[in-house]
């Protein structure tokens, strides 16, 4: 009897102690569930964003130009990398971006050094204070008494001396320079200049106090200028919002280039001052996407001179638009008789393409990729160039047979 009233006392002091510690239990779940919730998961899955502290040149990057002109790692012989940090897009970029700079002053030293050429600075006039500007041109641009190519770059980042900057760094310098197209032309005893149609200004950073905007400095209404900084503070936000410890950008205020503060300004400035000033009887362009709309503003607005001294031009893939440019009927039949456009297409190159606008022939440039179609074209380009020259320097010669521009166009349409 006293045995199964102990075993009962026993029995109830277990159950307490069993319902104490599953108390104690749940407590502590609670507190778990208590302390997580105030745990910003995202937060915690944010990396530290590095500094954007880069090498100065090729070497600190650990890269060089191989003897096929391509970009390749010093040690493991890899081709560029962009994707250098996992989820670290931003840094990524401005690291390609580092890179970029150093391949555009490395383009400079091979104009200088491989093709001989010189730096002329912009304005010619340019006080010692003032931003400048440059071009290239080999020694014989202006004294040259046949023959002068013209090189205009599309726009973008890309400089004097390249075509495209992601083919210099993917692919090769032959693909993404103007090199091949300057000691052909040197070659073939043309004076050559290659405009900078990009470099429109200087920036320099701001001060403290140009940073803290004024309430009275903009004529904008307020509501307006409030939607515009809400949109600013938005798009910061989600721009750094992948990081715990972003890299503040420096703010930078532009500076524009007298007379060269765009593409168009550019281009009429280097005609005034150096192209119409040069010797040669003929004068050749190639101008690749906006270039070709730089060439038709500078044909708006120097008619007269272009169509005396320029014998033929040859466009890749351009954007210019004739119609939204206001060329007038007799720009346009200037055109067909003088330009070519080598357009992007699946055709094999030099097949003729249809198209809407009334300016000039098109024809393929044997790839689909807008910025191969300089490099595609190459050869075409050089031979519709001496057919030009040779239908030029036949007019000019009073003989029996005469090959006109039209019938040298017919021709080439029919190649």
């Amino acid at each position: 009897m006293l045995g199964n009233h102990l075993h009962s006392i026993l029995f109830i002091v277990w159950i307490n102690m069993a319902q104490l510690e599953g108390k104690e239990e749940q407590e502590k779940t609670t507190a778990l569930k208590d302390l997580l919730s105030r745990i910003d998961l995202d937060e915690l899955m944010k990396k530290d964003e590095p500094p954007f502290n880069f090498p100065n040149n090729l070497e600190e990057f650990e890269y060089a130009f191989n003897e096929k002109g391509q970009l390749r790692h010093i040690k493991t012989g890899d081709p560029f990398v962009f994707n250098y940090r996992e989820d670290l897009h931003r840094w990524n970029q401005k690291r390609y971006e580092a890179l970029g700079e150093i391949i555009t002053k490395h383009v400079y030293e091979l104009l200088e050094k491989e093709c001989n050429m010189k730096k002329e600075i912009l304005p010619v006039d340019a006080t010692d204070d003032e931003p400048k500007s440059f071009i290239y041109v080999t020694e014989d641009a202006l004294s040259n008494p046949d023959k002068l190519l013209v090189l205009i770059h599309g726009s973008g980042v890309v400089r004097a001396g390249q075509w495209a900057r992601r083919l210099i760094i993917n692919e090769d310098l032959d693909s993404g320079t103007q090199i091949p197209f300057i000691k052909r032309a040197v070659e073939e005893g043309y004076g050559v200049i290659v405009l900078n149609p990009n470099e429109n200004y200087i920036e320099v950073e701001k001060t403290k106090k140009q940073t803290e905007p004024s309430p009275d400095s903009s004529d904008e209404p307020a509501e307006k200028r409030e939607r515009k900084d809400e949109k600013e503070t938005k798009k910061r936000r989600d721009f750094y919002e992948k990081y715990r410890n972003p890299q503040q950008e420096r703010e930078t205020e532009q500076i524009p280039i007298r007379e060269n503060s765009s593409p168009e300004e550019h281009a009429v400035y280097v005609w005034d001052n150096f192209i119409s000033k040069s010797s040669a009887k003929n004068i050749f362009f190639v101008a690749h996407s906006y270039g070709g709309l730089s060439f038709v503003e500078l044909m708006i607005q120097r008619e007269a001179e272009v169509k005396s001294k320029v014998c033929a031009v040859a466009l890749t893939d351009s954007v210019h638009n004739v119609w939204h440019q206001e060329a007038g009927k007799s720009i346009l039949e200037w055109m067909q008789e003088h330009c070519c456009n080598w357009v992007s297409s699946a055709e094999p190159l030099d097949t003729a393409v249809e198209t809407m606008l009334p300016d000039c022939t098109r024809v393929s440039a044997g790839t689909e990729r807008h910025e191969l179609t300089s490099w595609k074209s190459f050869h075409s380009i050089f031979k519709y160039f001496t057919d030009a020259f040779e239908a030029q320097n036949c007019e000019a010669k009073p003989t029996s047979t005469v090959t006109t521009r039209s019938a040298n166009r017919i021709k080439h349409e029919e190649l």
